[in-house]
C-alpha cells in the first residue's frame, strides 16, 4: 500500500487542482534567513533550480530555465509577450477554461488568433491541428486543461508542429512533475508550470523553459517586448550573466529548490505511479454513490484533476461547504460546469492516501453512507506496490 509523507499531513486537508499542501521541506526552506537577490549564495542556488528544471522538463543541459516572479498566468503571459508581435497569427487549442485564458492573451499583444476546439470533457484532436495549422507562426495548447480534467495529446501535436516553422507553446501546470513531459523530444519551444501545483511549493513562482528557437524568434522581435518584468533577455541577463533585473522573491526559490529535489529524488516515474493508483482508488470509492468520470474516453483523463459528475440530485454546495467545516476543502466546476462536477487535486503532497482516506470518511457521515473508506483501502491494496 502506498505510503504518505510524514508531516504532510496537516490540519486543514486540501484537496483542490491548486494549490497543493506546502511539501514538508519547502515549509522548512521558507524559514532560512533572508539573503540578497544578487547575492553569490542565491545565485549558486538558482544555477542548481535552473539544472533541476531540465530534469524536470526533459531538457538539454544548455536549455535555458528560470523562475518568473509571479504564478502560472504569468507563465502563460511570458510566452505571449515575447513571442508574439501585432499581426502574428496564433493558433489556440481550446477546451476549456485555461486554453481560453491563452487565445484571450494572446489577442491582448495583437495576434490574429485562430481557435480549435473540442466540447468540454473532450481532447483536442491532432487532425483538427493539421488542418488548421497553415501560417501560424505559433501553436498554443494546454497540456491538462484544469478546468474539466483533459489530457491534452501534446507529443501528438508537436509531432504536427514540428518542422511547420512554427513555434509550440505548452501549459504544464497540472502535469510537470507527475506525468511524462519530455520538451526536446517532443519539440516544445516555450513551457511553463506553477510551483503551487505538482511540486507542492507555494504559490509566487512559475518555472519555465526556453528553446533557442524561441530565443531566436525573441532577437528577431521587429518591437521591444512589451512586457518589461519578464523579457526575455532581461531574465537570461539575470539568471546566467548574474546583473540586475528585477528583485526575486528569494525566499520562494529556497521552498521551489527543496520542493523541486524531493520529486527528483522520489522519482517522476514514481511519482506518475502514485498519482494513478491514489486517483484509481477514490474513484472506485465513489463510483458506487453515482460519481462518474467527467471525461468518457479513459486515456484522455487527466490524473492529477480527477475530475467526477456529481450524482443526480447531489447538494455540491452544501456538501463542500460541510467539508470546509470540518477542514477539508475540494472544488467544484468552474463555468460551465459549476453545480455539475468536482474537480479533486492529485497533486504533489496532495496524492497521497491520508487525506483521501479523511475525505472519503467524511463523505461517509455526511450522506449516511458506509464502506467508502473500505473501497478505498482495498482499491489501494489490490495495486502492485
Amino acid at each position: 500500500m502506498l505510503e504518505d509523507c510524514p508531516g504532510s499531513f496537516p490540519d486543514h486537508i486540501l484537496l483542490t487542482p491548486g494549490p497543493t499542501p506546502i511539501h514538508p521541506r519547502a515549509q522548512r526552506a521558507l524559514l532560512r534567513g533572508m539573503l540578497g537577490h544578487m547575492d553569490p549564495e542565491v545565485f549558486a542556488l538558482n544555477g542548481e533550480i535552473q539544472a533541476d528544471l531540465r530534469a524536470l522538463y526533459g531538457t538539454a543541459p544548455e536549455t535555458f530555465t528560470a523562475l518568473l516572479a509571479g504564478t502560472g498566468s504569468l507563465g502563460m503571459e511570458a510566452g505571449f509577450a515575447n513571442l508574439v508581435e501585432p499581426g502574428d497569427e496564433v493558433l489556440v487549442c481550446v477546451n476549456g477554461s485555461f486554453g481560453r485564458r491563452m487565445a484571450e492573451m494572446a489577442g491582448r499583444y495583437g495576434a490574429r488568433v485562430r481557435l480549435v476546439e473540442a466540447p468540454l470533457g473532450q481532447p483536442i484532436e491532432p487532425a483538427a491541428v493539421a488542418a488548421n495549422l497553415g501560417g501560424a507562426r505559433l501553436v498554443a495548447v494546454v497540456h491538462g486543461e484544469t478546468s474539466t480534467g483533459v489530457l491534452n495529446p501534446v507529443p501528438e501535436i508537436a509531432e504536427i508542429v514540428r518542422g511547420s516553422g512554427a513555434l509550440l507553446t505548452v501549459d504544464a501546470v497540472t502535469t510537470a512533475g507527475m506525468e511524462p513531459f519530455h520538451m526536446d523530444a517532443w519539440g516544445i519551444d516555450y513551457v511553463y508550470t506553477g510551483a503551487q501545483k505538482c511540486l507542492s511549493a507555494p504559490p509566487g513562482v512559475a518555472p519555465v523553459a526556453i528553446s533557442e528557437r524561441a530565443f531566436a524568434r525573441y532577437a528577431a522581435r521587429r518591437t521591444p517586448t512589451p512586457l518589461w518584468y519578464c523579457d526575455f533577455g532581461g531574465l537570461r541577463d539575470y539568471w546566467e550573466e548574474h546583473t540586475y533585473h528585477h528583485t526575486v522573491p528569494v525566499n520562494l526559490h529556497y521552498a521551489l529548490h527543496a520542493a523541486l529535489e524531493a520529486a527528483l529524488e522520489e522519482g517522476l516515474t514514481v511519482r506518475q505511479t502514485r498519482v494513478q493508483e491514489v486517483g484509481e482508488a477514490v474513484l472506485a470509492a465513489l463510483t458506487p454513490l453515482g460519481f462518474a468520470p467527467y471525461v468518457e474516453n479513459p486515456a484522455a483523463r487527466l490524473p492529477t484533476v480527477l475530475a467526477l459528475l456529481l450524482p443526480a440530485g447531489f447538494d455540491d454546495a452544501g456538501v463542500r461547504s460541510a467539508l470546509r467545516e470540518r477542514e477539508i476543502s475540494v472544488t467544484g466546476g468552474l463555468g460551465p460546469t459549476a453545480g455539475l462536477i468536482w474537480r479533486l487535486g492529485l497533486m504533489g503532497e496532495a496524492a497521497r492516501p491520508a487525506p483521501y482516506r479523511a475525505l472519503l470518511a467524511a463523505l461517509e457521515a455526511l450522506l449516511n453512507e458506509r464502506g467508502l473508506v473500505d473501497r478505498f483501502d482495498r482499491a489501494l491494496g489490490a495495486v502492485p506496490a
